[in-house]
């Protein structure tokens, strides 16, 4: 059966779509997973994934033409399939397959037809708010039923597999149910809420919603408990679940905290880690008074559960939205890409005279991880084959450069990206980067802090790491993983004197960059890495 692609909504504030590049045509086969097109957003041009397949029987909206989000943007069905009643509007097919709240399907024992919902009332779905979003955690509800509702207010804060982020109301009028409790997931298109003129009974509603004939609202997990037969050491198995009370740690087992909007600003002001902190408002929530009072001298000391020898036991942390985003990227990213790995090891002793005579000016402080995204962002600039993008007919070779720089949290790994990087000052750079860090760890990155990067630099060299390998963050060609500098003996002008060096791994996309590429963009590295002064020339 044919399935209609309306224009999705890929950010919050999105009301309209511009198509700038169509990726497949008319009669093409589609895969799940393959892009249909470029998007242009209110925000950023972004990729759209399909999520069905089949061929594409039919192109809505052309390139350079705008549409309304949940307009029909195309059709894929089986070859040779006739959609004329689809596109003549015969059939209510393009309604069960949107967002348009006009009507929605409601299934009762004697019957399944399609049914008026009462006047001014709006079913309110779980929305797309990134591109690769399959479902979404409701972190906190900003409105409780029967609270007026405005367009513009904030409903809820909903987790993707990217951020949190606010989901703001477009229509007005009393919150009459919510489909989902805090810390519910659900797919996207799934029953959110309800919203309508106070008193409207919408039970009959919220209990059959439905989209396409499946019910996308997902229950609770519910506790597994297996019964087998006795065995010896039988291991102890512990699903961890969220269960917030007052004076205890307020993370739940995805990474979610919970906290007031006031005490999430307060603590990132001060640069506090929410997940160190005890809430002892209602229902363990971290409110004002937790913030002011917190010392870092409070967050304890963490110590290894208590398992009685010879007992086995393990812990079960169900899988966040961002550790499966991470999970499917990756492992899409190394089985499409042929990576392959090249060495260096740079003298460091100039960059770290540098960066000491750098950091004497009042109110400064550059990292070396800044001067490195520095060297590299000078670097692409000179080497636009490392800064490519490989589509199946083309490379893009971009002249701009955006360098992603990985931030680990507590639910994985994300990418926020300095715009611009090699028209960035090294106090620009580093104050972009730090900013990123501290948002990142409170999970306020926009989508437009984590899109467009063309190239991503991981380091672990502050943990002691001295060389490592990644896998390249796709549509990425490079990676570059930096290692610690290590002191140590080496040979300069034929004498073995005291030095320090540090190790750099770049992971190659071969289709877009080849050995040779990459070593002369690697040498060039070099020339910015061990004579860093050049970089502010």
């Amino acid at each position: 059966m044919a399935e209609v692609i309306n224009m999705p909504r890929l950010s919050d504030t999105m009301e309209e779509g511009t198509v700038a590049a169509w990726l497949k045509k008319v009669g093409d086969k589609i895969e799940e997973g393959d892009i249909l097109a470029e998007i242009e957003t209110d925000k950023a041009t972004m990729e759209f994934e399909s999520f069905h397949e089949g061929t594409l029987l039919h192109i809505g909206v052309e390139e350079g033409q705008t549409t309304k989000v949940d307009e029909l943007l195309a059709i894929i069905g089986e070859e040779g399939e006739d959609i004329s009643g689809l596109l003549n509007g015969s059939t209510d097919t393009k309604e069960e397959s949107s967002d348009d709240s006009s009507k929605v399907e409601v299934e009762t024992a004697t019957d399944s037809e399609v049914s008026e919902i009462p006047d001014g009332v709006i079913v309110v779905t779980m929305p797309r708010l990134s591109d690769t979003m399959e479902e979404g955690t409701v972190a906190t509800w900003l409105k409780k039923i029967g609270d007026e509702v405005e367009e513009g207010d904030i409903l809820a804060e909903i987790e993707t597999d990217k951020a949190t982020m606010e989901f703001e109301s477009f229509q007005s009028g009393t919150l009459l149910h919510v489909g989902l409790e805090e810390g519910e997931s659900a797919k996207v298109d799934a029953l959110l809420a309800i919203i309508g003129p106070a008193g409207t009974d919408v039970s009959s509603i919220a209990k059959n919603f439905s989209i396409g004939g499946t019910d996308k609202k997902e229950e609770p997990k519910k506790e597994e408990v297996k019964k087998e037969s006795p065995k010896a050491s039988e291991p102890k198995k512990t699903e961890v679940k969220a269960s917030p009370s007052p004076s205890v740690s307020t993370t739940d087992s995805g990474g979610r905290v919970y906290a007031s909007p006031l005490a999430k600003k307060m603590a990132e002001e001060k640069g506090i880690n929410l997940s160190q902190v005890s809430g002892t408002g209602e229902n363990g929530r971290i409110v004002k008074r937790d913030i002011e009072n917190f010392t870092p001298s409070a967050q304890g000391t963490t110590v290894g559960k208590f398992v009685p020898m010879g007992q086995e036991d393990f812990d079960e942390v169900p899988n966040s939205n961002m550790r499966k985003a991470i999970a499917k990227n990756l492992a899409k990213s190394k089985f499409t890409a042929p990576h392959y790995y090249l060495n260096v090891e740079f003298d460091m002793d100039n960059a770290i005279a540098f960066r000491a005579q750098y950091n004497s000016i009042p109110d400064t402080k550059i990292s070396f991880n800044d001067m490195i995204v520095k060297a590299c962002a000078l670097a692409l600039k000179q080497h636009p084959q490392v800064n490519s993008q490989w589509f199946d007919d083309r490379m893009q070779l971009n002249n701009h450069v955006h360098i992603g720089v990985a931030v680990a949290v507590p639910d994985g790994l994300v990418v926020p990206v300095v715009k611009f990087a090699n028209e960035q000052s090294l106090t620009q750079i580093g104050a972009a980067v730090k900013e990123y860090a501290g948002k990142a760890r409170n999970k306020k990155l926009t989508l437009d802090e984590m899109e467009g990067s063309t190239f991503t630099i991981s380091n672990l060299g502050m943990f002691g790491i001295e060389s490592f390998t990644s896998i390249i963050n796709q549509p990425n060609s490079a990676i570059m993983s930096v290692g610690a500098i290590v002191s140590k003996p080496v040979v300069k002008e034929g004498q073995v004197v005291p030095g320090n060096t540090m190790k750099l791994t770049m992971a190659c996309d071969h289709r877009t960059v080849d050995g040779a590429t990459g070593a002369q963009f690697l040498q060039t590295l070099k020339g910015y890495i061990e004579n860093p002064v050049t970089m502010l020339v």
